[in-house]
């Protein structure tokens, strides 16, 4: 007989809040499936993440990047689902998001929702979302923004473990099926330069590597970089006075220097870590991260290079070996002035002439420049949801996410007009916009080869030589705004706020001050008579101006957790932060509280 005390029962762990999931509707169907449908149902049993996506998005790329070793690591339990939402217009064509999961490498089911449906019913409000859904069906978790990867892998460790014991986890074999491999030569190549030597070096993006092609720009001469161990998604590539070419490595977030007289690559700028929020942003080029760097351009003796990941641009010395922030806040929008209070939306092309640095503004389909002063000016765009293909003068003429610029002998520019799919020129002296060729696809940058231009048609794997024409293609203008529907809320008072529980195991920690930030302003300034501006709080009290009918929120959100132990001197932290801009109609009978999730559930 055994007189010792029972152990007391473990206390039960706390019920989640459960919320059935909504089917997954789309109307350009199912990728990476091997050809089937897929609903719920059939995922019943594994636990699903749902990646509400869009690939103009520098976010949503960061984001896929984050989740690669969680997707290894637990794929018999764990199935990702990619919801591709788009932005713009031609992110609403099928095989542009086709095209999208090859170059990001994205190996998982897709679910392509041209009309956002899904997005709709899922309430998402921000590229990119993530939202967990329980084996039984059920929504447990939903995540906006990036650096939320460690919370997710301790939420599947633990819906593992609960729902084998329940009996109702299933593990095996996703449904993913790999597409069938395409031979080509370039594979979505991103940038181009002219070698000294007359040869033409391309980035040859999705292969991880950069390729010499001879001056027909057809014929290999060689390939540089062992695919995928020494640049991950190169970009941008700038010549420099002695020949050597430094090469934007986007996913390393990285520079690299290539001398294509010995073959050598050294990296000169970066860590290999991604820049957050409280990191350093100058100093010694080897010890300082950065954040996704989409393209380079020698101007003034410095290499300047567009921070796509932050929405700056930042400079590298290479006589001091030193980076340090040039221009922008990180905020995103479009906003002119002092380099230090502009706002840039994921710079992506870069070209420099002797009085100003070109920027090709992507998010905000925007062609900006900065001068010599270090003012930040626009020449053609209004903002981030205002976007198309119209000619004329520069005020009224809209691009569409471009991500190339040029500069042309005669002082104008050629802009790659990504998602129209043209070759467009602005000439500052007459201050109007033309269209030169069309019907090229996803052009993201272009280089000037005597009297011809070189367009990298990176939806086609080429570069294509154009006559640069003496008159203007003559294209009918269309306009678009984003497919978002705008959120109805009240006049006046507001409540924002910014939903954000701590993962299990972590805590805020406050030892060191505040760990969360907001940051709130609005399109157009007058929209907002009070609340706007920076504070730690995650809510906020907004009071919105009757006299207008309609604008843009913009609300940025940072909170950083750690490890909840005592024991532990040095707690490992991670930071969660998102940038929303959210469309608002002001109408009566309208929502006075704006929920926005950055982790968790509202409750």
């Amino acid at each position: 007989m055994n007189d010792a005390a029972p152990a007391p029962t473990p206390a039960p762990a706390p019920r989640r809040a459960r919320v059935r999931a909504p089917e997954l509707i789309g109307k350009g169907g199912w990728l990476n499936t091997g050809g089937d449908e897929l609903t719920l149902m059939d995922l019943r049993g594994k636990i699903v993440l749902l990646d509400f996506w869009t690939f103009c998005c520098i976010n949503c790329l960061h984001v896929l990047d984050e989740l690669r070793e969680l997707e290894e690591k637990h794929r018999d339990t764990l199935v990702i689902v990619g919801v591709h939402s788009p932005k713009f217009v031609h992110e609403a064509e099928h095989q542009a998001v086709v095209d999208a999961v090859e170059r990001y490498e994205v190996h998982h089911p897709v679910l392509d929702d041209p009309e956002l449906a899904t997005w709709k019913q899922y309430a998402v409000r921000a590229w990119p979302t993530l939202v967990v859904i329980d084996p039984e069906g059920y929504v447990v978790a939903q995540h906006a923004g990036e650096g939320h990867a460690n919370a997710i892998r301790t939420l599947v460790e633990e819906l593992e473990a609960e729902h084998e014991a329940k009996g109702t986890l299933r593990r095996g074999d996703g449904p993913y099926v790999p597409p069938e491999p395409v031979a080509t030569d370039l594979r979505f190549p991103g940038k181009a330069v002219l070698l000294p030597s007359g040869n033409l070096l391309v980035s040859d993006t999705t292969r991880h590597q950069l390729v010499e092609l001879e001056q027909d720009g057809e014929t290999v001469v060689r390939r540089i970089g062992a695919e995928g161990e020494v640049f991950r998604e190169p970009q941008g590539l700038a010549v420099l006075p002695d020949g050597k070419v430094v090469v934007a490595d986007t996913v390393h977030h990285a520079l690299q220097l290539f001398d294509p007289a010995t073959g050598a690559v050294e990296r000169i700028a970066g860590t290999g870590r991604q820049w957050w929020q409280g990191s350093p942003t100058s100093g010694p080029a080897l010890e300082v991260d950065l954040s996704s760097p989409w393209d380079v351009a020698w101007w003034q003796g410095k290499v300047w290079i567009a921070m796509a990941g932050v929405h700056q641009i930042w400079t590298y010395d290479p006589e001091r070996g030193t980076v340090e922030v040039a221009a922008g806040t990180t905020n995103e929008g479009l906003v002119d002035g002092p380099a230090a209070e502009a706002w840039f939306a994921q710079p992506s092309g870069l070209a420099a002439t002797a009085d100003r640095l070109w920027i090709a503004d992507s998010e905000t389909s925007a062609l900006r420049w900065i001068d010599t002063e270090g003012t930040v000016h626009t020449a053609v765009g209004t903002g981030l949801f205002d976007f198309g293909h119209r000619d004329g003068a520069a005020g009224q003429a809209l691009f569409q996410h471009p991500l190339g610029v040029t500069a042309l002998p005669d002082g104008s520019v050629a802009v790659s007009d990504t998602y129209n799919h043209a070759l467009r020129r602005f000439d500052p002296a007459s201050g109007e916009v033309t269209t030169l060729a069309t019907d090229l696809r996803e052009p993201s940058d272009a280089v000037v080869v005597g009297e011809d231009v070189v367009v990298v048609e990176s939806a086609r794997h080429r570069l294509t030589r154009l006559r640069l024409p003496e008159e203007a293609v003559q294209v009918e203008a269309v306009a678009h705004r984003t497919q978002r529907e705008a959120t109805d809320v009240a006049p006046g008072r507001l409540r924002l706020d910014v939903v954000f529980q701590a993962p299990k195991g972590q805590k805020l920690d406050q030892r060191y001050g505040p760990c969360t930030r907001l940051l709130v302003s609005s399109t157009p300034p007058e929209l907002l008579l009070s609340g706007e501006g920076k504070g730690t709080d995650l809510f906020r009290e907004l009071e919105l101006n009757p006299e207008l009918t309609e604008g843009v929120l913009h609300v940025s959100a940072m909170a950083a957790s750690c490890d909840d132990d005592p024991e532990n001197e040095y707690p490992a932290c991670h930071v969660h932060q998102q940038d929303w801009g959210v469309p608002v109609r002001i109408t009566e009978g309208g929502a006075a509280r704006l929920p926005l999730i950055l982790a968790g559930m509202d409750a």
